[in-house]
């Protein structure tokens, strides 16, 4: 019989769809968050588990809200590493019917947050290839130590020094796009007198290097997304020793979060694909200078 009508396949997929996101907002045990700020919480709570995919979305979101506020979603996606659909998703985990609606809390957060006269453009001759770079990068940089100036964590910085100076023996870990940070402060600890072991990982030597690490010692240890070098291991086997580990990383995503006494979190902007170190640098630096300074060298 053909009176019966059935339900259309379109209307089942959106109710299971709408159960769904029920059920994952509930089982969050959060309400819906209406700001970015409210967002940040949520995530850095620490009882949000996300699958690979999304988790590699709420990274991006994390350092990233003006390009998230700014861009499409074609844009975010491709600059996430992940499928529009991925978006889409994220979004409705928390409550909202689509990317749009959630871009709002970015779009809210930036919102006033451009100088005067940034859409102005001077009058003059295309640059070159190598130019547009350059300025690129520097706008990257410039974008990195702006975060820091308008959201450091004085408290966190602080506790960082008081560790790294009351330590026997600096041990500064880094690897991949850290290396430069990590090679740099070590040469400028042994510059200022301060004892230092460089984890450099020659020859694969980074698990010996670390093998006489004692509870009187420090790690400093200098972490970037997408966390998938040998970095997470050296901290594990500090840890384990009972040494002080203080972190510089970019997102409370950091497997090193966990193991770390105190840590700070330094964004880098990036420009096509290349990513500045200009703030990592600049903290750097400045832990550095309050190392030595507390110990008198």
């Amino acid at each position: 019989m053909s009176g019966a009508r059935k339900p259309s396949g379109r209307s089942s997929a959106d109710e299971a769809a709408t159960r769904k996101r029920g059920r994952s907002l509930a089982a969050l045990g959060y309400i819906q968050p209406r700001t970015y700020e409210e967002l940040r919480a949520v995530l850095s709570s620490g009882t949000v588990h996300f699958p690979k995919r999304l988790r590699q979305v709420a990274i991006f979101l994390w350092q990233h809200p003006s390009e998230v506020a700014l861009g499409t979603i074609a844009q975010v996606a491709a600059q996430a590493g992940v499928q529009p659909s991925t978006l889409v998703r994220f979004a409705q985990i928390f409550g909202y019917s689509g990317f749009s609606d959630f871009q709002g809390l970015f779009k809210d957060h930036v919102k006033g947050s451009w100088p005067e006269g940034r859409g102005e453009q001077r009058a003059e001759a295309e640059p070159s290839a190598a130019t547009h770079f350059l300025r690129g990068m520097v706008g990257a940089s410039q974008a990195s130590l702006g975060r820091i100036e308008s959201g450091f964590d004085i408290e966190s910085f602080e506790k960082m020094v008081a560790t790294l100076a009351k330590a026997d023996l600096i041990y500064v870990i880094g690897s991949k796009r850290a290396f430069p940070v990590t090679t740099y402060l070590s040469l400028t600890l042994s510059q200022q007198g301060v004892r230092n072991v460089l984890v450099d990982n020659v020859g694969s030597t980074a698990l010996d290097q670390v093998g006489c690490i004692g509870a009187r010692d420090a790690v400093l240890a200098v972490s970037f997304s997408p966390y998938n070098s040998i970095t997470p291991d050296l901290v594990a086997v500090a840890h384990e020793r009972k040494a002080r580990i203080v972190t510089m990383t970019d997102s409370t995503f950091s497997p090193l979060i966990r193991l770390s006494d105190s840590w700070l979190e330094v964004v880098e902007s990036d420009f096509a694909g290349f990513r500045s170190l200009a703030a990592s640098l600049a903290v750097g630096m400045a832990l550095v200078q309050g190392v030595a300074a507390r110990r008198g060298t």
